[in-house]
């Protein structure tokens, strides 16, 4: 989930970037698109045609309101209808593949609009993350989910969202209680409102398997890091980037070109999102331990710093783990936060590659990366033996008859 050239040797506040400065690439990039694109519909595999692109005159318009102001907006979510068949056992997560044919890797892996049913997936990977979940809230706290007192309110907010929509779209598992929600698969009831037993941000953890970052403008017109609920991060720690800007996140990754050429693009972004414009996008990357939570490879979650440096070269196939991420963007009606939803998706490559195209698709997009991305991705470590597994896979899917010019027709993008 990296896009811009860095140092070779990449130290923790560069990991610690990966999800902030991919966001900010496809922002930019999905703001001046959408200036200028038409509206368009494209089909899921599943036959459903994706929400048209949001128009510019509404997404974009430019706010009236100072700075670090925000008036509650009469918004109101759309109820959202029981995923169909739903089970917790039996429901199999959504095999997001984001990766694109090579030459060239490009940064426009967009946003798209995103349909309000579908703002949190669940699926039968649950109960094993809602147990990293519980383990991870015992051993670290306040470490991966913590508020600031400014965003308490922001908190509470996406509290009661998720005490709402969670019934609506999965009531084989969830059901509202007068003071909370009841899980029906572990028999938890969470309370909800005031005076709740712990932070808000860590409830909002404990119910769904994503991860959660809420960012609020302050009078300065910058967004702010103020509350989070990360647990499952992988590469990155909420304490290192707690209270930063957005604008500081990025430059003190030393993200090129950010002050030049991207800061003012993504700030308009940020203000001018409004609550009935929620967007999606997705990503990837490598891994080359079995650790969903943080990434033992790159060193102790502890550590001051911690590096691709450290990571064993040339592991066995068998270590190497496909990692994507589905994110989803909206702002919050009544206090103006900007929330971000961050489902990781944790698969062995040698499951993956058993899908047709995979192989040949995930080599041509590795090798597409230039050599800033595949210093930042840690290719050095993996790509030798990663390719040579990719290309004998796809080698063997042409041989057992694979049309590869008939990829389009089975298969549209993220999938």
């Amino acid at each position: 989930m990296m896009f811009t050239a860095l140092p070779s040797t990449i130290t923790q506040h560069h990991l610690s970037n990966v999800t902030a400065i991919c966001l900010l690439a496809t922002l930019t990039t999905y703001l001046l698109h959408s200036l200028w694109k038409k509206h368009q519909v494209s089909k899921s595999p599943g036959g459903d045609p994706e929400q048209k692109s949001l128009s510019p005159s509404s997404k974009f318009k430019q706010p009236t309101r100072k700075p670090g102001e925000w008036t509650p907006s009469d918004f109101k979510r759309p109820p959202a209808a029981p995923y169909p068949d739903w089970d917790v056992h039996t429901t199999e997560p959504k095999p997001y593949r984001p990766f694109r044919y090579g030459p060239k890797y490009f940064i426009t892996m967009g946003l798209r609009s995103m349909k309000w049913d579908e703002w949190i997936e669940l699926d039968n990977h649950y109960p094993r993350y809602h147990a990293d979940k519980a383990r991870r809230i015992k051993e670290r706290g306040a470490k991966c989910s913590k508020t600031a007192p400014e965003a308490m309110d922001a908190a509470m907010e996406l509290l009661e969202e998720l005490t709402t929509y969670l019934p609506e779209r999965y009531p084989t598992l969830f059901r509202k209680t007068p003071t909370g929600i009841t899980n029906l698969l572990t028999q938890e009831t969470l309370t909800t409102v005031p005076p709740l037993p712990e932070d808000p941000m860590q409830t909002c953890g404990r119910l769904i398997q994503d991860d959660l970052a809420l960012m609020l403008e302050r009078p300065d017109g910058e967004y702010y890091l103020l509350a989070g609920s990360i647990l499952l991060a992988g590469f990155w720690r909420l304490e290192d980037k707690y209270g930063m800007r957005l604008s500081e996140i990025h430059t003190s990754g030393d993200v090129p070109g950010y002050k030049e050429k991207l800061e003012k693009g993504m700030l308009n972004f940020f203000r001018r999102l409004r609550p009935e414009d929620p967007v999606l996008r997705n990503n990837y990357f490598i891994q080359v331990d079995e650790s969903l939570p943080w990434s033992h490879s790159i060193g102790s979650e502890d550590a001051e710093t911690v590096s691709w440096n450290t990571a064993e070269k040339n592991r066995a196939i068998e270590h190497h783990f496909f990692r994507s991420e589905r994110q989803s963007l909206r702002r919050l009606p009544r206090s103006g936060a900007v929330v971000f939803t961050i489902r990781t998706y944790f698969e062995p490559i040698t499951e993956v590659v058993k899908e047709p195209y995979v192989p040949g698709r995930l080599a041509s997009a590795v090798r597409s990366w230039g050599e800033d991305v595949a210093r930042y991705k840690g290719r050095e470590k993996y790509g030798e033996v990663l390719l040579e597994y990719l290309d004998r896979m796809h080698e063997k899917q042409v041989a057992e008859g694979l049309e590869v010019d008939k990829e389009e027709e089975v298969r549209s993008y993220p999938f």
